[in-house]
């Protein structure tokens, strides 16, 4: 039986140290029963195409990383929308939207992946350094 494939996707505050962003990573896996080796793509809001610690982590497990426009997220149903998130971001999501749409993207679809694709809808974490990630794991069809 071939190993599962999962998309994550990835949000959090400015700076986060790269810690932080693999802490939230391990919990999320933990809960859904996944590993890094099963991690397909990674994923998140343009406005963190720039943010060091994704960079980093994309590298050191050389998983290909996108990024989503605002409008490209905002269009993508999710089960927990953010009036918050669209506040600083201009959509109401980020990890969740951009876990379907990754996921639907690696699939060659011109569409996200369903939203009961989401095997972790939206686990947020707090380092101990007071900086927000928040990751949610979509699971892709047929690889589990």
């Amino acid at each position: 039986m071939p190993e599962s494939r999962i998309a994550l996707g990835l949000g959090c505050d400015r700076h986060t140290p790269l810690d932080t962003l693999q802490q939230a990573i391990a919990q999320a896996l933990a809960q859904s029963g996944h590993t890094l080796a099963q991690v397909a793509t990674v994923a998140s809001i343009t406005l963190k195409a720039d943010e060091p610690a994704m960079l980093q982590l994309a590298a050191l497990q050389a998983w290909p990383i996108r990024f989503f426009t605002p409008q490209q997220l905002a269009v993508i149903e999710v089960p927990n929308p953010s009036d918050t998130v669209r506040k600083y971001t201009g959509t109401p999501s980020v990890s969740e939207a951009a876990a379907l749409l990754a996921g639907g993207q690696l699939l060659g679809l011109d569409q996200p992946l369903p939203m009961h694709a989401l095997c972790v809808e939206k686990h947020r974490y707090r380092g101990a350094d007071g900086k927000n990630a928040t990751v949610s794991i979509a699971l892709l069809p047929g690889s589990d």
